[in-house]
């Protein structure tokens, strides 16, 4: 079990850092806006795959389209590291709130340009290149988005409170998810095909900017807190005294960094194939392998309520976690995913309604369980000097070459192989990473974030904390 390389520390009740509950609930809402939108993209993104291969990939076949289109998905976690590289670094050493403004734009701006993009019938190839373009920019806007969001967090948050607080950045990407899919499937249901070719799938992704605005806005409004005027202070001081060590830093904590990105995989393998791969699979690669199977409209409301039930229950396995630890929760995860992958996807192949629910309800279930954990569980394997950087280069270079092409993967290997079951072997080898990730982290529920000074919600929790330090310390 990795534990952090500190020394105990006497602390006072001058040293406990207390948060009053308002900025708490600011931060969370300033943060929990940018993944709002960056869920909202995904969503639109995945639920408007047969639409997007139509009219960007016209021509090239259904598997060929499919896969392209896919791949375009996957292609904006390619520079994912490199924007966790440029951003997690400088939100170090300029502070958080600077950079989640920038990200936030980049990525608002990004969804956004994508409904202006003509068609391929109208410039041909040019269309899917400027939609690859539109993809790298939200990629590399997302490379500094979420680590620093959890970081962001992770770092006003109470340590008691922590896992709760923390859900709640979750929370948001669940919104933005489930809002863009009931807008594409109130547009699938209301336009006919000819309109949702020629304008009606723009609609969706110019919703994203007034969403991005809002989003700048509450995190304008946060800058202005002294609680965060003190971090700023803070990150300053670190970029004279401490410039150019991030790097010695990390490598001297690489096994945090690969239990980081074992958890992520873990994570984000359920995630991805739940909420960008399913869509397409229920609807399209199960009928027309087997025939039969619901339809569309059907699967995008199955998936709305599955994705519904997650978002209500998220913070409440966010605050059992501050109860019950961060482990047993994601454990739970790991073993729905290793025992119960196979009966999920028979479930979804069988092609009933009821089958097809029970099959995308199990793996919501497992994916909640990381949901609900990993934003206060990822801050705090690293310490606050290189949290930024630690968790930004960690998180996204796992999501990239694992988590992030799990639709193209999948879709790519059921193509070629002709066997339906691949998802089932991709959610049981990323429940094997995970459980190992696990057996080496070390439970952080109700311990101070490393490198930092213990934190409250009031002055009585402050005291508290103080007169039961030695269970509170972080071992040597």
């Amino acid at each position: 079990m990795l534990t952090p390389p500190e020394k105990p520390v006497h602390w006072n009740v001058d040293d406990v850092v207390v948060t009053e509950p308002d900025v708490i609930r600011r931060a969370i809402g300033a943060a929990a806006i940018g993944n709002i939108t960056e869920w909202y993209d995904f969503g639109v993104y995945a639920y408007f795959e047969p639409t997007i291969k139509k009219v960007f990939f016209s021509g090239l076949g259904d598997t060929v389209g499919t896969v392209a289109t896919f791949g375009l998905f996957a292609v904006a976690f390619l520079v994912r590291p490199f924007g966790g590289m440029f951003f997690g670094p400088l939100a170090d050493r300029i502070g958080r709130n600077k950079v989640l403004a920038i990200t936030m734009i980049m990525m608002a701006g990004g969804t956004f340009v994508i409904g202006c993009i003509p068609s391929r019938a109208s410039i041909g190839i040019g269309a899917p290149l400027l939609l690859l373009v539109a993809r790298l920019l939200q990629g590399f806007s997302t490379g500094g988005e979420y680590g620093n969001a959890m970081t962001f967090i992770a770092e006003y948050a109470p340590d008691r409170k922590r896992g709760f607080l923390g859900s709640w950045l979750e929370f948001g990407t669940f919104t933005g998810y489930l809002l863009g899919a009931v807008l594409v499937t109130v547009a699938d249901a209301v336009l006919t095909e000819h309109q949702l070719l020629t304008w009606g799938w723009r609609i969706p992704f110019f919703v994203a900017l007034p969403l991005g605005l809002v989003g700048v806005y509450l995190r304008s409004k946060l800058a202005d807190t002294p609680a965060y005027a003190a971090l700023e202070k803070e990150s300053e001081k670190r970029e004279k005294d401490k410039a150019g060590k991030d790097i010695r830093t990390l490598l001297r904590i690489w096994p945090f960094l690969l239990v980081c990105m074992g958890l992520v995989i873990v994570w984000n393998v359920t995630n991805y194939m739940l909420t960008s791969y399913m869509p397409t699979y229920v609807s399209d690669t199960v009928p027309n392998a087997q025939g039969g199977g619901v339809s569309s409209t059907t699967s995008q409301v199955l998936q709305i309520i599955v994705m519904a039930v997650a978002l209500c229950t998220i913070p409440f396995l966010g605050r059992l976690s501050d109860r019950v630890g961060r482990k047993p929760i994601a454990w739970t995860g790991v073993g729905l995913l290793i025992v119960l992958a196979f009966p999920m996807v028979l479930l979804i192949q069988a092609g009933s309604v009821i089958g097809v629910f029970l099959g995308l309800l199990l793996m919501g279930l497992a994916l909640i369980c990381f949901s609900s954990t990993m934003p206060s569980t990822l801050p705090a394997l690293f310490p606050t000097e290189v949290r930024g950087a630690g968790l930004s280069v960690s998180f996204n270079v796992a999501v990239s070459l694992f988590a992030g092409t799990t639709s193209v993967a999948v879709g790519g290997l059921v193509g070629l192989t002709g066997d339906l079951n691949w998802p089932a072997y991709y959610l049981i080898a990323a429940g094997i990473v995970g459980a190992v990730a696990l057996w080496f982290l070390q439970e952080p529920n109700g311990r101070r974030m490393w490198g930092s000074a213990p934190a409250a919600g009031s002055q009585d929790e402050a005291r508290e904390v103080v007169e039961h330090q030695d269970r509170e310390a972080v071992p040597a």
